[in-house]
């Protein structure tokens, strides 16, 4: 529509309130008794760990744009005062829904099942004289009661830290009351078992245990008022890489300082001794709006570790196991099949392990003269890592990026950096000013008819835990010009090579941006001159407003296009004259989906490409990511098929509408179909990979 404003704020959605719609529709997972009990308790704490990130990073962010009197609005028109209004006006709705559901259908729901959750009262003796030698042998020796006078200041409290509150008389009688805190020790377990006559597992809270025996640890003092609090701190971390001599030895001292960023929220336990509040409040220099009583224990994320304790398999999905991929379940050389077929694998309907194999194997292949591999984030005792040491000792040039900068994982990335070392392997440390997020793997090998190269490329990391539970796509290749690519962009992370013309992958921040606008401007072309035109692209997160806004002159041009977001999306549909064309569902359900797929029709010659990058500024602009062709028509058919699957589904979908909220299908008259259980049972009906 000529001129129609694209720019227009009415179009767009913020992005910190789209993230927080986003935990809203995991919580409807925690909510849903469809969902088995274990799982749904999984699901809570996935939505209080997730609250935890948004505010150590997204609120701090809007916060620190009131610090600096920012007032100028986002894309959606909102400024960071109304921002951080909503925000906060979102998040106490949803801690109230939250907590709501555990104290009223999680916890009792356990209790019926025999797991009992125990805030210390109705104790028989024989469970409290188990407490009492519990505490004195285990707890109480690690503990360290601080109190606050003339001579001791308010301590330094760490990010996240569970901690009580205490209030004592003055010991002169008639002065103010004594502060004083007691950490909760990170180092024993939250939940304590004890003996129980009545119930399978008995559970008691570690904070309730100490509550009880403060009378002991401030012993000869009267103690007016206690109460469990938590903060949460700002842990974005602030690197200046440019002025860094050593990348690795500044990330190590940032890390350190995300411990005691500024405070961003307090969470305190419902009846908290309101003397004791305003103290905190006013040490910790607390902004307005970050308070949040809790109605119930804080820090609900002790819930997974109830929900994966073995014996209650009942309680859980079905198990699933990831299947092997036909093609390599045949005990072959693992290079023989991949040099004749390119092989798609769907995690984590099929198994990780053909990737961990194919390093292995390559690792003492002595045919094999090199390795080359980015890693993101991988498990706690890979056995890629493993593999990759083994294949330096045994001689081969391995080289590994090891992208220092992925959020949260800096401190283990650090570990495995210097063990990589260690072994022999050549680590790269990331790029300054880029994050390296390309998920990448090539196997250099001496073959009879000369040097033959094998690449792995997907959409999610090498972690072979993740893996199970998160969706993703990877693609084995012998393709020639395939490799010919992933060997000039190694070459360019490693020294100061240019990239140059590439054959057939796409890299950002040089190419991915001006590949996927050349793509979607094709598909308006076929819609102008009254051909079919549709594009489809399953993503995490859609920000980007260049991208956001080639999507709307799409729709206006009357190109259909499905979006299957999982989490934040900044884009409204369905605003006419706009993105009347455009449909954003979202699939929430027992896999995190994290799979990147764009499918354009191209007047009914497909394409089809996978990536790393989700539709965010920072992936394309700000971070190395790769974008690749999937060409075996066999392969673009199944991928074709993974998306219909997920714009079928009518269990696991909402739809976002134009109100900028989501809702799930209206099912009368629909056949039910929840695409995650489909593609389970498709991976263990047979061959996916002939």
């Amino acid at each position: 529509m000529q001129g129609y404003n694209l720019d227009a704020p009415e179009n767009y959605i913020n992005r910190e309130l789209s993230s927080l719609a986003f935990n809203l529709r995991v919580l409807e997972e925690a909510q849903d008794t469809d969902n088995p009990l274990l799982e749904r308790a999984k699901f809570a704490s996935i939505v209080s760990t997730n609250l935890d990130e948004f505010f150590m990073v997204r609120v701090a962010a809007v916060w620190d744009q009131l610090q600096a009197g920012l007032t100028d609005p986002d894309e959606a028109g909102l400024t960071p005062q109304q921002v951080w209004d909503r925000v906060s006006k979102m998040v106490h709705l949803m801690i109230a829904d939250l907590y709501s559901c555990y104290s009223r259908s999680l916890r009792p729901g356990l209790k019926k099942q025999q797991i009992n959750l125990s805030r210390g009262k109705k104790l028989d003796d024989a469970q409290k004289a188990f407490l009492d030698n519990y505490y004195l042998r285990n707890v109480f020796p690690v503990l360290t009661p601080m109190v606050v006078d003339s001579s001791r200041p308010f301590p330094l409290l760490l990010n996240r830290s569970l901690n009580i509150a205490v209030l004592l008389e003055n010991p002169n009688g008639d002065g103010e009351p004594v502060f004083a805190t007691v950490q909760v020790p990170s180092v024993l377990d939250r939940m304590v078992s004890v003996p129980s006559k009545v119930y399978k597992t008995s559970l008691v809270f570690l904070e309730e245990i100490i509550k009880s025996n403060l009378p002991c640890l401030f012993n000869g003092h009267r103690i007016l008022a206690t109460g469990c609090f938590r903060i949460t701190r700002n842990a974005d971390l602030s690197l200046d890489e440019e002025g860094a001599e050593d990348l690795l030895e500044a990330l190590e001292q940032s890390v350190k300082q995300r411990k005691w960023g500024e405070v961003i929220r307090l969470e305190y336990e419902k009846g908290l001794d309101s003397r004791l509040v305003q103290r905190l409040i006013e040490e910790l220099e607390l902004p307005e709006g970050g308070l949040y009583e809790i109605n119930g224990p804080l820090d609900l994320s002790f819930l997974m570790k109830i929900a994966t304790e073995p014996e209650y398999d009942h309680l859980r999905f079905p198990p699933f196991r990831p299947q092997i991929p036909a093609a390599f379940d045949n005990g072959q050389d693992i290079f023989g099949v991949i040099a004749r077929q390119d092989i798609l694998v769907h995690h984590p309907y099929e198994s990780f392990q053909p990737i961990v194999h194919l390093v292995q194997t390559a690792a003492e292949d002595p045919d094999v003269l090199a390795i080359k591999q980015i890693l993101y984030r991988v498990s706690g005792n890979s056995p890629i890592v493993a593999a990759l040491e083994r294949a330096a000792e045994n001689g081969k040039q391995v080289t590994v990026l090891v992208e220092l900068k992925a959020r949260f994982d800096e401190e283990k990335n650090i570990t495995w950096a210097k063990r990589l070392e260690k072994a022999g392997c050549h680590v790269i440390y990331g790029l300054p000013g880029l994050k390296v997020h390309a998920k990448m793997l090539l196997i250099v090998r001496q073959e009879e008819d000369g040097i033959k190269r094998y690449l792995h490329l997907g959409t999610g990391n090498y972690n072979d835990v993740t893996a199970r539970t998160y969706e993703d796509l990877g693609l084995f290749t012998a393709n020639a010009r395939m490799a010919a690519d992933a060997s000039t962009i190694f070459n360019m992370l490693s020294g100061y090579s240019n990239l140059g013309n590439l054959y057939e992958l796409e890299v950002a921040p040089m190419t991915l941006r001006q590949r996927l606008s050349s793509l979607i401007r094709q598909e308006i072309e076929h819609a102008r001159n009254g051909r079919p035109a549709h594009i489809i692209a399953k993503v995490n997160s859609l920000l980007d407003k260049p991208v956001i806004k080639e999507l709307f002159m799409a729709s206006q041009a009357g190109v259909r296009i499905d979006l299957i977001v999982r989490g934040i999306c900044s884009l409204k549909p369905n605003v006419p004259g706009c993105s009347e064309n455009i449909q954003v569902r979202s699939v929430v359900g027992r896999f995190l989906e994290h799979s990147r797929i764009y499918f354009f029709h191209n007047d009914g010659d497909n394409r089809v490409f996978l990536s790393s990058a989700d539709l965010m500024t920072r992936n394309l602009d700000r971070r190395i990511e790769i974008m690749f062709p999937v060409e075996d028509e066999d392969n673009k058919t199944r991928i074709k098929e993974i998306l219909d699957a997920y714009l079928r589904d009518t269990v696991k979908a909402r739809i976002l509408k134009n109100d900028s909220r989501y809702y799930r299908i209206d099912k009368r008259g629909k056949k039910l179909f929840n695409s995650q259980l489909h593609f389970c049972r498709l991976a263990q009906s047979g061959p996916t990979n002939k």
